[in-house]
């Protein structure tokens, strides 16, 4: 199982972190994912102070193969603020792990679920990936270790990463393929008064609910956002203007903020 890092001293306000998720990068296709991600990273980099970190929750390559997580890196590599991976149902962790695997941006970790003790919070982040499904599930050893790193900094706020929603998000299509394991994970987060957020993805538009005692919230994709299909059936991508989250410490609460891609 993957150690936390040791504790790392960003610069910054008390603590936020930039939440963006489903780039999609693909090698043989159109260049609008990779060039949608490099623009939302460039707007993270706008924000005043920067973050301390940023999050991508999963689907960071299309197919999963070797060459997108290449290309993703291409993207990444001189990004000059920690950044972080969480493996999607379109992923391959193996390939992920192959690629990114003791560098940074899987926490130093060669796992594909790690921990990173920032000093303002704890920055926890799970593989939900299951072969061969679109839905998702952890696991009662993944569960078991992440009660561990929650243990360990209890007077910390700890953020938990993912890819799939835990709970119904109200959209029949993506509630057919949400995380299984949904409530034992929440059993797991509810016996830990430190976490202050739980961020997902896969649903390629925003969402929030409460779950476990604390806030999860769903981030939107940086490059097609889903329609808000209530109703059943699939929902079509919308030209809907790409965003991500900033998720802040006030030193009173936490706080979400939702941030367009264009403008500042």
């Amino acid at each position: 199982m993957s150690p936390a890092s040791p504790v790392v001293n960003a610069p910054g306000m008390t603590a936020a972190i930039a939440h963006l998720s489903d780039p999609h990068l693909v090698t043989d296709g159109p260049a609008e994912p990779a060039a949608a991600l490099r623009d939302a990273l460039a707007r993270v980099l706008a924000i005043d102070p920067r973050p301390d970190c940023v999050v991508i929750t999963g689907d960071l390559a299309d197919r999963g193969e070797p060459d997108e997580y290449r290309a993703l890196r291409e993207v990444i590599d001189d990004f000059p603020l920690p950044l972080h991976l969480a493996a999607g149902n379109h992923d391959d962790p193996e390939a992920l792990r192959v690629e990114f695997g003791g560098t940074s941006f899987l926490g130093g970790a060669r796992e594909s679920h790690y921990a990173v003790n920032y000093s303002a919070f704890t920055l926890v982040v799970l593989d939900s990936h299951v072969p061969g499904s679109p839905g998702g599930h952890l696991g009662t050893a993944q569960l078991e270790w992440l009660g561990g790193v929650l243990a360990r900094r209890p007077d910390v706020p700890a953020i938990v990463c993912l890819h799939h929603p835990p709970v119904p998000i109200g959209i029949p299509f993506l509630d057919g393929m949400a995380l299984a394991d949904g409530p034992e994970l929440a059993e797991v987060l509810a016996g830990h008064r430190n976490v202050a957020r739980v961020l997902a993805g896969h649903a390629h538009r925003p969402a929030t609910a409460a779950f476990a005692g604390t806030t999860l919230t769903v981030a939107p994709s940086t490059h097609l956002q889903s329609g808000l299909a209530l109703s059943g059936g699939v929902p079509d991508f919308l030209p809907e203007p790409a965003s991500f989250l900033l998720h802040l410490d006030t030193g009173a609460c936490w706080v979400t903020h939702t941030v367009p891609v264009a403008g500042s």
